[in-house]
């Protein structure tokens, strides 16, 4: 910016031709703004233009011997007018250029805001994912462990047809939940699918599958009684599947934690008119520090999820024994879509209005 405008003060101080000559100072000035040295921008073009004036105010000659050859500077003597239109083109460069710079502040932090959100978005859905993986694979895992073990222990101590027959439920059972993690899993990992990628067909999770996750809870051995009170209805899609992940692990860890059977489990399900409560106890050994089991994510995934949907969770040991899990979680109506402006159109003339289809 210096040169620029020392170049451009020598220029005018020789009195050549006006012209465009000022382009230069003005755009050295302009990258200074931009670069953030907006003191020396502002403080160097005033002060610039101070010297320059008081510069020609004592070697200046009168304005019809501007240009003439008998002195090193034929600048003329500066005037109001001169002055004036100077001191504005500076100002009007130096706001333009604070402006710019401006807006591009506001876009950058704009673009930073989208990043943030971006991340921000991309860390709450790998959370999701593994929450939903661990939720379908500590269910599904367990119950085959169990079943497996069932099944080693009949052919090993009855090897007879009623052991036969038993081995033979607790590996259909084994081929069940074995189904049921893949069918989940390609659920689970549709959403890494790249675009364009068709959708997966199977239903997803929610309290309408509750009796199959419960039948196999029972034939992992569990004694599982099922209560639900209030009006059984469709909930939005969020609180769906939470309630039915909630069940889920909290049957899941009954059958690692409650200890050798009978352990009876209760499971009940409270519709409120704005919220569902989900309660499941059992009577079993159960341990006491579940929340602090090691490597264990099951009691924080359900507390996350409930926290997610604004709900509540709480889980510990029960005073008469074994373990209780309690959430309560809002049921917040997603709005339904509006329909197109064509389709309502359309249906308001009638099949029998021309331009109308069937």
């Amino acid at each position: 910016m210096a040169l620029a405008w020392l170049v451009t003060g020598l220029y005018f101080l020789r009195a050549y031709v006006m012209g465009p000559a000022a382009v230069s100072a003005g755009v050295a000035l302009l990258g200074v703004v931009l670069a953030g040295r907006r003191v020396i921008a502002w403080g160097g073009a005033f002060a610039a233009l101070t010297g320059y004036f008081a510069l020609t105010a004592v070697i200046g000659v009168p304005l019809e011997r501007r240009g003439q050859e008998d002195t090193l500077f034929p600048v003329e003597k500066p005037d109001l007018v001169t002055i004036t239109v100077t001191v504005t083109w500076a100002l009007v460069v130096l706001i333009a250029a604070e402006l710019i710079r401006m807006r591009g502040q506001k876009l950058a932090e704009a673009a930073r805001t989208r990043a943030e959100e971006a991340k921000r978005q991309a860390s709450e859905e790998r959370l999701r994912i593994a929450r939903e993986l661990h939720d379908v694979l500590a269910h599904n895992i367990s119950m085959i462990n169990v079943q497996a073990g069932v099944a080693l222990h009949l052919l090993d101590d009855d090897p007879g047809p009623a052991g036969t027959a038993a081995a033979r439920t607790a590996l259909a059972a084994i081929k069940e939940a074995s189904r049921e993690a893949l069918t989940e899993m390609r659920s689970v990992i549709g959403v890494l699918r790249s675009q364009g990628e068709s959708a997966p067909r199977s239903p997803t999770a929610g309290l309408a599958r509750l009796e199959d996750l419960l039948d196999r809870a029972r034939s992992a051995g569990l004694d599982v009684r099922a209560e639900i009170t209030g009006e059984r209805r469709p909930l939005p899609a969020g609180t769906d599947l939470a309630a039915y992940r909630i069940v889920q692990e909290s049957l899941t860890n009954v059958s690692r934690h409650a200890g050798p059977g009978p352990v009876t489990v209760r499971v009940r399900l409270d519709y409120g008119e704005h919220e569902i409560s989900v309660r499941v106890e059992d009577d079993g050994r159960g341990v006491s520090l579940l929340d602090d089991h090691a490597g264990g994510s099951g009691i924080r995934g359900m507390r996350e999820r409930a926290a997610a949907l604004g709900g509540t969770f709480a889980a510990g040991p029960r005073p008469g024994g074994g373990f209780a899990v309690r959430a309560t979680l809002p049921i917040i109506e997603e709005p339904a879509p509006e329909a197109p402006a064509d389709a309502s159109t359309a249906a308001a003339r009638g099949p029998d209005t021309p331009g109308s289809t069937e």
